[in-house]
């Protein structure tokens, strides 16, 4: 069985580079999400006039769902299967963001992202086991580290489809119930292109389930798997508590999860943060309608978009640490830059450091899910990759309450200046704690 594995994870597959861009589609759908609630909220609060903690909940409350999703989701992953998952997670996603359409008030809004939350995490989390089941070594981490360009690309696909909405003076209400509506159009989408897509064999294997195995294997890869027997097996599975122990008895692995949980929880603050002083930046220097500043954070998203292709590419030369370590370092001098140009009221510099900011960010958070699920076991992937996506999240979540109180207590070049400390962080955990572990494979 173990030699099937590593026969499949090494040698294949022909069909993986669809595979895994169809997994990586996915992320256009979140990206959709976090964008356009970021910009509709001003008119939600316009018509609404909830108080600023029930706002906060209504974007955030995704941010939570996903935590959730996210675990749920990757130990289901193992349980049940992927394409069982990735085929629930997408119809949940489109019937809720649909929904969200139609809502009636900020409560029920609030309720119903939560919820939208859930197949979120839980589609992220699936996506990468069925990468990492699905392509070889060396070309799967590639693939993996793709999914901050799917960010930029969804980000700057919803800003554009706003500007157009403002330009065209449709109402605002009208505006932002169908902007979260149409989240659910790229999610049908994908979900017809992914309908056909087999079980991976990797996962059939790991349940003993070789006949099935052995049919994907010759479909996919024209391989019968001739290690297999032509009949299914009883094998003892693995229980989900056992995930960390078994990291632990291998400290390459261990080190690398470590670091991709570190660095998964710093990304992830540093882009919260900062996201959040965008719009204010954005004043300072001029911009101060909606629509200015939904086509600014295009150009910039479009320039990350950039970062998020070259910085993929660049991992077999540089390697995951050489990527972590650039991209944590950009974005760490980046900020430095940023809070001293407030300080000394450059503030025209500033649309210049958020965007080397969003370069070095979209490289040190393309790996920080890769990692973990390519050095996690198969029969833990969706677990690991699950956790991972949890560290996430759970900034997420957080920076949306917690930053802008500090941000009004020490003001605008101190607030910068705290946003250093995550990339300084993750680039300390990419130098002392991350193994290289480009091209890794199991014993």
């Amino acid at each position: 069985m173990n030699d099937a594995v590593r026969h499949l994870v090494t040698n294949y597959n022909p069909k993986g580079n669809k595979i895994g861009w169809l997994m990586m589609s996915s992320i256009l759908v979140e990206a959709w999400d976090l964008y356009s609630i970021a910009f509709v909220l001003v008119f939600i609060k316009a018509q609404y006039n909830p108080d600023p903690l029930l706002l906060g909940l209504a974007a955030a409350a995704t941010q939570g769902g996903a935590l959730f999703g996210a675990i749920a989701g990757g130990w289901l992953a193992d349980k049940i299967g992927r394409r069982v998952m990735f085929l629930a997670t997408m119809i949940m996603f489109i019937i809720v963001a649909l929904a969200q359409a139609f809502v009636q008030s900020v409560e029920v809004l609030v309720v119903v992202r939560f919820i939208l939350g859930v197949p979120l995490g839980s589609d992220i989390s699936n996506g990468y086991t069925y990468i990492m089941d699905s392509m070889a070594k060396g070309e799967r981490e590639v693939m993996g580290n793709r999914w901050q360009f799917m960010f930029a690309v969804g980000e700057v696909l919803t800003l554009a489809v706003i500007a157009v909405f403002l330009l065209m003076n449709l109402d605002h209400e009208l505006v932002w119930r169908i902007t979260l509506g149409l989240g659910a159009v790229p999610a049908l989408i994908i979900l017809l292109m992914r309908h056909d897509l087999p079980e991976t064999a990797v996962w059939l294997v790991r349940r003993g389930k070789f006949r099935e195995a052995k049919k994907v294997a010759m479909d996919m890869y024209n391989d019968p798997l001739a290690m297999l027997p032509d009949h299914d097996v009883v094998v003892p599975q693995p229980k989900a508590g056992e995930f960390l122990s078994d990291l632990k008895s291998d400290p390459i692995r261990w080190r690398a999860t470590i670091y991709g949980w570190i660095a998964c929880f710093c990304q992830g603050s540093e882009f919260s943060t900062f996201g959040f002083y965008l719009p204010v930046l954005f004043v300072m220097v001029g911009v101060s309608s909606v629509l200015g500043t939904d086509l600014v954070t295009m150009v910039l998203f479009t320039f990350a978009g950039i970062a998020g292709w070259v910085g993929p590419m660049l991992t077999p030369k540089l390697g995951q640490r050489g990527i972590a370590r650039w991209g944590f370092g950009i974005v760490f001098f980046s900020l430095l830059f940023a809070a001293w140009a407030i300080y000394a009221g450059h503030t025209m510099l500033l649309p210049f450091a958020a965007a080397a900011m969003l370069w070095g960010h979209y490289w040190d958070a393309s790996n920080c899910m890769t990692i973990p699920s390519v050095v996690a076991k198969p029969q833990y992937r969706g677990t690991a990759s699950g956790f991972s996506y949890m560290f996430v999240k759970a900034p997420s979540f957080l920076a949306i309450f917690l930053f802008p109180s500090l941000f009004a207590a020490i003001g605008q070049a101190g607030a910068t200046l705290f946003c250093a400390i995550f990339p300084l962080v993750g680039w300390l955990a990419a130098t002392f704690i991350l193994p290289e572990i480009y091209g890794y494979e199991h014993d």
